[in-house]
């Protein structure tokens, strides 16, 4: 990791992808973790996955999510921080009606930072499943309410 500080405005480099209609900003890397901030906008939402070799993370900074570990749901809202254990499934909703801000994380970072540069515009369903099946994280088919 380098030393410094990266701005609330600013993502390492001056990166910012947008993956599945959300803003990703990423803020740390290294080889144990990855953070980013993200915007969620209303009825957006990250299809079940599985990360098989990092744990991962997301502090509520405003606005609620759902996530769901294989139907079971939970609600998070501001100041909650959501864990989700490597090899577990989980999906993440905004069924909220108003954005979502949020820090991700995930640890050991791996390879989910490159994942994000392939997966920055990508609309195809199909591609991004594709993609990140090459980078450690396994989608399972999206729930009937989705």
């Amino acid at each position: 990791m380098e030393k410094g500080i990266t701005k609330a405005s600013d993502g390492i480099k001056g990166m910012s992808w947008t993956v599945v209609g959300q803003t990703y900003v990423p803020k740390l890397l290294s080889n144990d973790a990855f953070i980013w901030d993200a915007v969620l906008p209303a009825d957006t939402f990250v299809p079940p996955h599985i990360h098989p070799t990092q744990d991962e993370w997301i502090s509520v900074l405003a606005g609620e999510l759902e996530v769901e570990f294989l139907g079971d749901v939970h609600k998070a809202g501001p100041g909650d921080t959501v864990r989700m254990p490597k090899g577990e499934a989980h999906a993440i909703f905004n069924r909220s009606g108003a954005k979502a801000h949020c820090i991700f994380g995930v640890a050991p970072a791996r390879k989910l930072f490159d994942l994000f540069i392939e997966l920055d515009g990508v609309t195809d369903p199909e591609e991004l499943v594709r993609l990140s099946a090459l980078h450690e994280v396994d989608f399972l088919p999206p729930p009937a309410d989705a």
